[in-house]
């Protein structure tokens, strides 16, 4: 890989091989501080357990920009892969077609944060001047080292437009968020649901927490025995759905040490032994959920503490939606509403970008008429309960 290092006036940009090549004070100073994924400590805690990396596939590029008085003025959290394994925007028809036409996909650039598929920045600066310059620079180094594409997952509705102004393609998919309407506790986000809706969640709480002991855990309360916990959940939850889990035992304990004020871990205990866990993080407006495992099947149990727990923690501390993470049309009669996710994607081959509008203005027809559906079978009340 080339040294990818060109001028924007009087700013330059250049590519490092890890986010733990700079200081956290500047790295952390280009963002509001709300979103605990894009943060210096989450991204060097992957690259220091080997979550990122050789053995993943996901190998760390940060594109940054240095200002005149060379500190750091803009970056991209992106990764080079070999794969499209852990994005939750999926490619792989595009990769396929490619490869029978007798392109390489492969290599590509995937400007995200590793396996997290949760919506925020992607172009990291106090500086909107500077946005532009950090997709150019993406570009440049797409063409002059023989990337297929870059790849921008999961882009904050305020830094769509920079996107579509750059002339990357656009693609929508559909997420199940909670909203906060004010609540003041669980019962009173229940009020809002129809009476039959009402009835059922209160009936899955009753069953799921029947015998068991729930607890959460954030900070200095987070201790190893959770994680050693939690990890052997994990894997199993892993193992069943991508044959192999992402983060490595010691991210976990990496994320407890730097920034456990940001973990919500939710336990289940049954006699004192914990049998099942859930992982949040916390943001400056929202609830992330992103990890859950069990040794047990226990009716509800899921729902109990990926769902409700996150409405109750959310309530309780006053954030304005749960971001329960990818997928899951069971959501929404748990009173997870549909959202829009929104990705970009550049394309170096005029052919292949050709072929990938045509996909892209079909399936976004299909996508609408999804969200549309969805809404109808909201469990919110209309009108007369």
């Amino acid at each position: 890989m080339s040294d990818d290092r060109a001028s924007h006036g009087s700013f330059t940009a250049r590519l490092l091989g890890s986010v733990g090549e700079l200081p956290a004070g500047e790295w952390d100073a280009l963002t509001d501080g709300t979103n605990p994924f894009v943060s210096h400590a989450f991204l060097t805690a992957m690259e220091q357990s080997r979550s990122v990396g050789a053995r993943s596939g996901w190998t760390p590029v940060p594109i940054v920009i240095d200002g005149p008085d060379g500190r750091l003025a803009a970056a991209l959290p992106a990764y080079l892969k070999d794969h499209s394994q852990g994005e939750y925007v999926f490619d792989h028809t595009w990769a396929d077609a490619w490869h029978r036409a007798g392109g390489a996909y492969y290599p590509k650039l995937q400007i995200a944060v590793p396996f997290t598929p949760a919506t925020g920045p992607r172009l990291l600066t106090p500086h909107p001047e500077l946005a532009p310059a950090l997709l150019r620079a993406a570009e440049t180094l797409c063409r002059e080292n023989g990337l297929s594409s870059a790849h921008a997952t999961f882009i904050e509705p305020g830094q769509v437009s920079v996107f579509e102004d750059a002339g990357w393609l656009m693609r929508e998919d559909i997420q199940f968020h909670w909203e906060n309407r004010g609540y003041a506790s669980f019962d009173d986000f229940l009020e809002a649901l129809s009476s039959r809706k009402r009835k059922d969640l209160r009936k899955e709480r009753a069953k799921a927490q029947e015998g068991v002991e729930i607890r959460s855990f954030t900070g200095a309360e987070i201790e190893e025995a959770h994680w050693d916990a939690f990890w052997e959940f994990y894997q199993d939850t892993g193992a069943r759905k991508w044959g192999r889990p992402y983060l490595t035992r010691e991210a976990f304990s990496l994320l407890g040490e730097t920034m456990a004020d940001k973990v919500l871990l939710v336990m289940a205990f049954i006699e004192g032994e914990a049998v099942a866990g859930a992982l949040n993080f916390i943001g400056g407006e929202a609830l992330y959920g992103r990890y859950w495992g069990a040794r047990i099947d226990k009716p509800f149990l899921h729902f109990e503490l990926c769902y409700y727990q996150a409405i109750d923690a959310a309530i309780a501390l006053g954030l304005a939606r749960v971001e329960a993470g990818a997928q899951g049309g069971h959501k929404l009669a748990r009173g997870y509403e549909p959202v829009r996710t929104v990705s970009a994607h550049y394309i170096v081959h005029d052919g292949l970008r050709a072929a990938i509008a045509d996909y892209l203005e079909q399936e976004r027809a299909g996508i609408a008429l999804d969200q549309m559906s969805l809404g109808a079978h909201s469990p919110f009340r209309k009108g007369e309960d």
